[in-house]
C-alpha cells in the first residue's frame, strides 16, 4: 500500500521585466513578446571576460533607439509556411 500526503511548493514566476536601459517595468502582457533578451557567454578572448554570463533585457523603445539605425526590418514576412 502507498500512502500519498499533499506538498505545497513555492515556484518562481516573473510577474514583471524592467528594460537595463531605461527602467521601464514591463508586465507580464502582450508587450513583453517585444522585450530584446540577451544572455550569452563570453568565448575565449571575449571583451567581457571569458566565460563571463552576459545578461539584458531590453524594451522595445530602447531598441529601437539604440539600434534601429543598423537593424534590417522585413515587413512582407510569411509566417505561414
Amino acid at each position: 500500500m502507498i500512502k500519498y500526503e499533499i506538498q505545497k511548493f513555492e515556484e518562481k514566476v516573473p510577474h514583471k521585466i524592467i528594460c537595463d536601459v531605461c527602467g521601464k517595468e514591463i508586465e507580464m502582457t502582450i508587450e513583453e513578446q517585444e522585450v530584446l533578451y540577451i544572455n550569452f557567454i563570453g568565448g575565449y578572448g571575449s571583451v567581457f571576460g571569458d566565460g563571463s554570463e552576459v545578461k539584458a533585457e531590453i524594451c522595445q523603445d530602447c531598441v529601437k533607439k539604440l539600434l534601429g539605425k543598423y537593424l534590417r526590418i522585413d515587413e512582407d514576412v510569411d509566417l505561414v509556411e
